[in-house]
């Protein structure tokens, strides 16, 4: 077997480094000739924790058919939500807790997808089901990873296993759970420097709804209004990717880690399937949806169902 780069998706998040940087070292131990890669730059959360941890980022890749054949994904399966050159591929292995969609392979594969908070907590149980050592550094960015994922187990997505998962990550990361998760959190919310295409890109994913193609980026905050105040700058970034990408609606997730509630800003053709889905009325664009934290199980699904009616 060649070489194996693991990587999650594009714009990735703490998950998807985590999880790649796990995944590949679980790999080494099985003697895999493996190497954890990513889609992209870490993001200022991402980053606290590999600086508090002590691990350098993987290294970006934009392409990988010239390097490697042999591939592993964690925490995403669509295609386009993957590498460019995902279809020229041999995708080994799947690791994944979201929906499965537009994903086929040519050859068997090992895939593993259970309906928990974070890819990272599957990892976890596989480290325990192959009795293999988790060294302190891959247990703090799994921990970081469940953390971010389920925003602290206040996340609906959150399952008492992503929990367990954390509480025993953080013994082997020798941090207290609630404190380091907050900072970590409080990490990713530093926004008011960014330029709204920055800002709209942090944690952006194109989902295919019906015929439709839907841009959905979220952010979290503690100040809503510190990210409202910027509307008009966000609402021409938007539109300007609209133009660019040919999506039909972009969507962008402001959410309060604080009080976990979200206020939405909608921008293209599809506003109306955007007021079907969240059973509201978008006011300047806008519309505030208290309990909304997830992307994946709250705005995600609510979205698809409207654009299927």
């Amino acid at each position: 077997m060649s070489k194996v780069l693991i990587f999650g998706h594009l714009n990735p998040d703490t998950d998807a480094i985590g999880a790649a940087i796990a995944f590949a070292e679980l790999q080494k131990a099985l003697d895999v000739d493996a190497e954890a890669v990513a889609l992209g730059t870490p993001s200022e959360e991402t980053q606290y924790a590999l600086d508090y941890f002590g691990l350098n980022a993987p290294r970006v890749v934009t392409s990988i058919k010239e390097e490697t054949n042999d591939v592993m994904l964690v925490d995403h399966n669509e295609f386009q939500q993957s590498v460019s050159d995902i279809r020229e591929l041999n995708i080994l292995a799947v690791v994944d807790h979201h929906r499965i969609a537009n994903f086929e392979t040519a050859n068997p594969l090992y895939y593993r997808a259970e309906p928990v908070g974070c890819t990272s907590t599957i990892i976890y149980k596989m480290y325990q089901e192959m009795e293999a050592e988790i060294s302190q550094a891959v247990a703090g960015m799994m921990l970081s990873a469940i953390i971010s994922d389920t925003l602290l187990f206040k996340s609906p997505t959150c399952t008492p296993e992503d929990v367990n998962a954390a509480e025993k990550l953080a013994e082997i990361a020798a941090v207290d759970l609630e404190s380091y998760g907050l900072e970590l959190l409080k990490a990713g919310t530093k926004l008011s420097d960014k330029p709204a295409a920055v800002l709209l890109d942090l944690d952006a994913k194109s989902f295919p709804m019906a015929d439709k193609t839907v841009r959905i980026a979220q952010v979290n905050t503690v100040d809503l209004q510190e990210v409202f105040d910027r509307q008009n700058e966000l609402e021409a970034a938007m539109a300007t990717e609209n133009a660019e990408k040919g999506y039909d609606l972009f969507l962008l997730v402001a959410t309060n880690i604080l009080d976990s509630d979200s206020e939405i800003l909608a921008v293209g053709n599809e506003l109306t399937q955007v007021e079907a889905a969240f059973e509201t009325t978008l006011v300047n664009n806008r519309a505030l949806l208290p309990g909304v934290v997830s992307r994946k199980k709250q705005v995600v699904p609510q979205l698809t169902a409207a654009f299927n009616r």
